[in-house]
C-alpha cells in the first residue's frame, strides 16, 4: 500500500508529540532540583545498574549514527539549520527532534518531487510497525506510571 508524504509526516508528528510527554512525563521528577541539580541527578541515574547503562549507550551511539545521516541528508537536499535539530536532540530528547527533522526531510522530498509517494508498505510491514508501536506505548505507560 502505498503511503503519502502527508500521512508520513502526520505518523512522524504523532511518534514526535509522544516521545515529548512521555520522555519529560519521566523527568519532570528532576525539574526541582535546578539546571545544574538535575542535571547531575539524571546523569548519575543513567549510571545505577548495567540495564540504565545498556540503554543510555545503545541511545548515544544510535543518535550518533543518526546525527551523522542527518548532517550528510540535510545537506544532500538543501535543508538549513541541520544543527538545531541536534542541538534540541540532546537537549529536549532525540526521540522528539528525529520525527520532527523527517517531517522536514519529506517536505524537501515533495518540493523535489511533487507527486511521489513517501513509500510503500506491505500488509506484513503494517502489522509489524503497529505491534512494534503497541509494545512501545505499553511500556511508555508503565514507565509513566511508576513515575
Amino acid at each position: 500500500m502505498p503511503i503519502s508524504r502527508k500521512t508520513l509526516c502526520f505518523a512522524y508528528g504523532l511518534i514526535a508529540l509522544l516521545a515529548l510527554v512521555t520522555t519529560w512525563g519521566n523527568a519532570l521528577s528532576y525539574v526541582s532540583l535546578g539546571v545544574v541539580g538535575s542535571n547531575v541527578a539524571f546523569w548519575r541515574d543513567t549510571l545505577v545498574n548495567p540495564a540504565s547503562r545498556f540503554l543510555t549507550l545503545d541511545v548515544f551511539f544510535l543518535a550518533l549514527a543518526v546525527f551523522v545521516w542527518m548532517v550528510l541528508e540535510a545537506r544532500r537536499l538543501g535543508m538549513r539549520r541541520v544543527w538545531l535539530y541536534l542541538l534540541f536532540g540532546t537537549l529536549v530528547a532525540i526521540s522528539v527532534t528525529v520525527p520532527i527533522f523527517l517531517i522536514n526531510r519529506e517536505r524537501a522530498l515533495a518540493a523535489r518531487e511533487p507527486s511521489s509517494a513517501a513509500g510503500t508498505l506491505g500488509t506484513f510491514d503494517v502489522v509489524g510497525l503497529v505491534l512494534v508501536t503497541v509494545a512501545i506505548m505499553v511500556y511508555a505507560a508503565i514507565a509513566l506510571l511508576r513515575g
